[in-house]
């Protein structure tokens, strides 16, 4: 069992995909109320371009992919609230087709197609202490950035409208949260893949609102369920010699069939949660 913690690469990969195990649920929570989940799905798939992009010239891709996710980001952000208003889904459809056609013509540019499905899946073995000098800060940032505007992105997850009533910055706001999701996928696509970050980002959730009974709640619950995803995925990756991001989305997906399991039994129980009446007889709590 601790075997893993032998390898240095292992090392790296469980201190950054804890990192990316908290703050992916953090951000994921808001985009969810925002009813934007499919945001990580789009500006991960336009960070790959970025990817190809850096490959094709032989340079380090994380920074460029970072640099096209802000942009896709941004570009998301004017479109829902110029160009489609109330029309979210029909912006994310855009930015998405976009970035796959820009990807698609720079990966068959490439000479090294390993690389990109490796961006593409993830690879553990890809995680180098430089990353770790940049993630690590970058994640620190994150998490002190929702913890100052908590109560802004709350309010704006919630009402925009009446949140621009109340004098909340909203244009200021949204450009600081689109551009933490953009970094949060960007450095996440080394270890968990351009293709699957974005259900680390909603599957916590989804569980946590199972079982939390309050915002706050399904914040923490999110951390929570985000962190077992990657622990016990990497664990079982490494064991079974099996793709690391695939098994941690897995893993995703099995807490969030247990949290169902959970509120299901918690609603039979409720049902047939029998009480004395006062004649002495039983009655349905």
């Amino acid at each position: 069992m601790w075997e893993i913690f032998s390898y240095s690469f292992m090392q790296r990969g469980l201190i950054v995909g804890n990192v990316i195990g908290l703050i992916a649920p953090l951000i994921g929570v808001f985009l969810n109320l925002k009813r934007l989940s499919l945001i990580g799905h789009t500006i991960s798939h336009v960070a790959l371009a970025g990817v190809a992009l850096g490959i094709f010239l032989g340079v380090y891709p994380v920074p460029l992919a970072l640099l096209v996710a802000a942009a896709a980001a941004l570009g998301i952000e004017k479109l829902r609230q110029v160009g489609y208003q109330g029309f979210a889904e029909l912006a994310l459809a855009i930015i998405l087709a976009s970035g796959m056609g820009l990807a698609t013509i720079l990966i068959s540019l490439s000479d090294s197609n390993v690389a990109v499905y490796s961006y593409l899946f993830g690879s553990i073995s890809l995680v180098t202490p430089g990353d770790l000098q940049i993630i690590l800060p970058l994640g620190a940032i994150i998490g002190l950035g929702v913890f100052i505007f908590y109560y802004g992105f709350f309010f704006l997850a919630f009402n925009e409208k009446e949140a621009r009533l109340a004098g909340v910055p909203v244009d200021i706001f949204n450009i600081i949260f689109m551009l933490m999701v953009a970094a949060v996928i960007a450095f996440s696509m080394r270890i968990i893949g351009g293709l699957l970050i974005s259900s680390l980002i909603i599957l916590p959730v989804a569980a946590a609102l199972q079982v939390a009974r309050s915002f706050r709640g399904t914040v923490v619950f999110s951390m929570l369920f985000g962190v077992l995803a990657v622990n016990s995925g990497l664990i079982i990756s490494f064991y079974r010699d099996l793709a690391p991001g695939g098994t941690i989305i897995l893993s995703s997906v099995i807490i969030l069939l247990l949290t169902f399991m959970i509120k299901g039994g918690r609603s039979i129980w409720k049902g047939w949660n029998f009480q004395p009446d006062k004649e002495g007889g039983v009655r349905n709590g």
